[in-house]
């Protein structure tokens, strides 16, 4: 029955935490990209698995309820939205749910109190960034765009449904000046050629622009000259950078940037705060769902202005800066250095006195802190925290733990080992929507020390 190769007709009764749909043939699980529960589908089996057989979309014979047609030309080909099919309420519907299950099941948490998720109206034209990769046609073309799903093969795209739309006409006018110019495209097989992505990064509230190429090398022929016509040509573009990333890697950024027209940053508003954003420093993608967030963690922690704060993981000083005007004192910790800066000069920017901030990894800086905090917010990446800043947290003991994370399997993980011997509980889970299109989520999960009152 699990041949490969084999048409079965499949009812599509789940989704996974990849987004894919679920369907089952006797006790085997199968998963379907490009469905959605609901969808009766005839499904070709293409791989058969010990434990899961993968199966592709061949025809619809019932369309779920939740299915809608995709309000992107490419979005059967792009690797960028996994769900587009997918009406915007089940969506998130989905989502939360997906946090409920990782909790649940990894974290080992009865009934976990996760609110309704935190939604913009807006499920399209959201992203204020947009880095594609650069790459060459079979007919010598200069190609833009996202990746074809689980491959390095690029859709190119002259606009995109997700990205802000005042970033579209650069996408494909920049994708034509490259090509007169004859700049070389970098080739990841042969480790030859120059240009590797084109960045695109926009302030939600300032209409602001900021264009980086990244290159092999500085040695970008004719940059000086060109770089100057598309100040001119668009208005709200106000700097062109060059990012030289010489590495045989799949990062995108290296560690030097130059500015080569105009500023080497853009001014973005958020939370009532000026923030400086340069090219390769992180900055939330969603800029009206992070500012919805951070509201709702501001609202949780009750703070009476006597506090200790300490953000782990603080990048730029998103949410450090504005909670440091709300406590006493505030503490960041920032393994970029280059982040530590920019945090810097958006506290002085804003004239926020009563933080600071400091460069190192998180496990190594946060056993060594002389403060004790009343509050610890840690925003790790993907990959959860080191055991070490788990360990750190529960010596440290702070009253109040706030855990921001993009991956809510290693959330779960991560604050079962915080709750085990009971000294944390988990008081509330706030997902928010920060990715519509995908399968991914953002949360902020509330812990409040034993020892201290409920929230």
């Amino acid at each position: 029955m699990t041949q490969q190769g084999k048409l079965v007709e499949l009812e599509i009764t789940d989704l996974n935490s990849d987004g894919d749909g679920v369907g089952r043939i006797g006790d085997r699980v199968v998963f379907v990209p490009d469905t959605v529960t609901g969808d009766r589908a005839l499904v070709r089996l293409v791989r058969s698995k010990r434990q899961y057989v993968l199966g592709k979309l061949y025809q619809l014979i019932q369309p779920s309820p939740h299915r809608i047609r995709p309000r992107c030309i490419v979005a059967d080909k792009c690797g960028g939205c996994q769900w587009q099919h997918i009406d915007d309420n089940y969506q998130r519907l989905a989502k939360r749910d997906r946090v409920i299950r990782a909790l649940e099941r990894i974290g080992g948490f009865s009934q976990p109190n996760v609110a309704p998720i935190l939604v913009d109206e807006a499920s399209l034209g959201y992203r204020n960034k947009a880095t594609y990769p650069l790459g060459i046609s079979a007919t010598g073309k200069v190609q833009t765009g996202y990746y074809r799903r689980n491959s390095h093969q690029i859709v190119n795209l002259n606009q995109c449904p997700v990205q802000d739309p005042r970033l579209n006409p650069l996408l494909a006018e920049i994708k034509q000046d490259i090509q007169q110019r004859g700049w070389s495209i970098y080739d990841e097989k042969r480790d030859r050629g120059q240009l590797r992505h084109l960045s695109l990064r926009i302030g939600r509230r300032t209409g602001e622009i900021l264009l980086t190429l990244v290159s092999t090398n500085w040695d970008l022929k004719g940059i000086q000259e060109q770089a100057p016509i598309w100040l001119k040509r668009y208005p709200q573009l106000v700097g062109v950078t060059l990012n030289r990333n010489p590495e045989r890697t799949n990062a995108i950024f290296g560690s030097e940037t130059r500015t080569i027209a105009g500023k080497p940053y853009i001014s973005e508003i958020f939370a009532g705060l000026e923030l400086q954003l340069r090219p390769e420093t992180f900055f939330q993608v969603n800029t009206e769902v992070a500012e919805a967030l951070l509201n709702r963690i501001i609202e949780k922690l009750d703070l009476q202005g006597n506090e200790v704060l300490i953000d782990a993981y603080c990048g730029i000083g998103t949410f450090t800066l504005p909670l440091a005007r709300r406590v006493k004192q505030a503490i960041g910790i920032e393994v970029q250095p280059v982040s530590v800066e920019q945090a810097q000069l958006n506290a002085r920017l804003n004239n926020i006195a009563n933080v600071s901030f400091m460069a190192g990894a998180v496990e190594t800086v946060l056993p060594q802190l002389e403060a004790k905090p009343d509050i610890v917010l840690v925003d790790p990446p993907r990959k959860g925290c080191d055991r070490a800043v788990i360990d750190a947290l529960l010596q440290i003991r702070p009253s109040q733990l706030v855990y921001i994370s993009c991956q809510p399997a290693t959330l779960a993980r991560d604050l079962k080992l915080l709750c085990q011997d009971s000294s944390y509980r988990l008081i509330f889970v706030q997902p928010a929507d920060f990715f519509p299109q995908t399968v991914h989520v953002e949360c902020a999960a509330f812990l409040r020390h034993e020892s201290t009152n409920m929230i």
